[in-house]
């Protein structure tokens, strides 16, 4: 398991940006299995929307980037860079996600070519699928 200052030493994101609490299983370049705990007190249920919180899919997305981020520099190869999106492809957004869940967020790396690579991400709560993705990516220099 990674604690949050562990994850921090993995990749550059800061908050609040940085959409991941901990990691619970992590084969470097492999796979990852990491979970954010979602709060009323997160800064977009101030606009989105105001009446009914709804965790924008767009930044579950970004939280299974990160979790896949996690799992891609803990490489020897990759350590101390940075993985950026290449591309999105497949995503479909199955439930919403409100204050009070916790979202899990597992990311299988199924290619790796040079610097860049895909990943299949799943994001769910209480074990029913929110959102599922193809997340490309390219890792460079920090």
């Amino acid at each position: 398991m990674l604690t949050i200052k562990e994850i921090m030493e993995i990749i550059p994101h800061r908050y609040p940006f940085l959409l991941l609490d901990k990691v619970e299983e992590l084969v470097p370049g492999k796979n990852v299995v990491a979970f954010k705990n979602v709060t009323m007190n997160e800064y977009f249920f101030q606009g989105h929307f105001p009446q009914e919180p709804v965790m924008p899919g767009v930044l579950i997305i970004e939280a299974l980037a990160q979790a896949g981020a996690v799992a891609l520099l803990s490489l020897d190869d990759y350590k101390g860079k940075i993985a950026y999106f290449g591309g999105i492809n497949k995503a479909r957004f199955k439930k919403k996600v409100v204050p009070g869940d916790v979202l899990k967020l597992e990311v299988e790396i199924i290619k790796i070519k040079g610097p860049a690579g895909i990943g299949k991400a799943i994001a769910s709560v209480d074990g029913k699928k929110a959102v599922e993705a193809e997340i490309m990516f390219f890792v460079g220099e920090s």
